[in-house]
């Protein structure tokens, strides 16, 4: 059997009937199918490329759990955070796209697999079955150990109770699986809900960048987005793009152009890449995001709205 391509959650808010549904915690890592075939292991991305060598310790923790067996397995590769225990993408990312890492690496950045499906056993085909009887199959093949677990899933439990435990413990969200759902590879379904958790925070702006593509000419793109240290140094956050209606996108290319300046007002440089091309102005603005997660920049920031009560002198740096 060739690799599957994996199944895919819709995001959305998660469903009400809890009787029908499993809730599973969702990390914050890479997805990756895994095959094993005796002594042979191989991990792939979403986009079945494979990945084996950026995480060799995977392989033969997976090994020493199989026994040998034939196995298709979806799951997740994650770098927990040392000081939360939560899975950081931030921390991950450091091992992602690296082939063969370094012994000092993988002993600085160790990962994890968690495994949350079963898609065959010793070719036998078991994505036809409701999503219990995978389930089952997978916790009889008891793979549990330091660098590969089994994560559990909780039924009858509200929603909101598992929503509130997974902020406890700085976790991305919950994933919601129909009891009676079949492995649909490749798909994005309804079957599946992922809602995932957002922080918010206040942030200052520092520039923005205007439009490249098609439409008005001068449009803003993105805002450029900083926050004071505990040092009082004005230093970058991220860029933020989406969020934004068209009204609103005018009216702040309107304010910015007042507020412009020819130097960046950033007492660290933002990243090379990132300064290109920005129209910088007076850090006098400040605005709410969403985001996922902060390690140095934003992850996945999405605009809210300024916030004229906000003195900019007092916004610190995101949680």
């Amino acid at each position: 059997m060739s690799v599957p391509a994996p199944m895919l959650a819709t995001a959305g808010r998660p469903p009400n009937d809890a009787g029908q549904w499993a809730i599973e915690m969702k990390w914050d890592g890479m997805r990756a199918i895994c095959r094993t075939r005796g002594e042979r292991v191989e991990f792939y991305s979403r986009n079945r490329n494979n990945v084996t060598a950026c995480f060799p310790e995977l392989g033969p923790a997976l090994t020493a759990l199989t026994e040998g067996r034939d196995l298709i397995l979806d799951g997740e590769i994650v770098a927990p955070d040392p000081a939360r225990g939560a899975p950081s993408f931030a921390r991950l990312q450091q091992r992602m796209h690296l082939q063969r890492p370094s012994v000092e690496l993988r002993r600085a950045v160790p990962v994890q697999l968690f495994v949350f499906d079963v898609l065959d056993i010793d070719g036998g085909n078991t994505m036809a079955l409701p999503y219990t009887e995978r389930r089952a199959r997978l916790t009889d093949l008891k793979l549990s150990g330091p660098a590969v677990q089994t994560p559990p899933y909780w039924t009858g439990i509200p929603v909101d109770t598992m929503l509130a435990t997974a902020a406890d413990h700085g976790l991305e969200g919950i994933l919601s699986k129909r009891l009676d759902s079949s492995y649909r590879p490749g798909t994005r379904s309804r079957l599946w809900l992922k809602t995932p958790l957002r922080r918010s925070a206040d942030v200052i702006i520092a520039g923005w960048v205007a439009s490249s593509s098609g439409g008005e000419p001068g449009a803003l793109a993105s805002l450029v987005l900083g926050a004071y240290d505990r040092t009082g140094r004005l230093v970058y956050v991220g860029n933020v793009g989406t969020g934004f209606s068209a009204a609103a996108r005018r009216a702040l290319r309107h304010r910015l152009t007042e507020l412009a300046v020819t130097e960046s007002p950033f007492d660290r440089s933002p990243p090379r890449e990132r300064a290109g091309g920005v129209h910088w102005v007076q850090p006098r603005l400040v605005g709410t995001v969403e985001y996922r997660e902060y390690a140095g920049a934003l992850r996945h920031p999405s605009w809210r709205g300024l916030r004229v009560e906000i003195d900019p002198a007092t916004v610190g740096l995101p949680d």
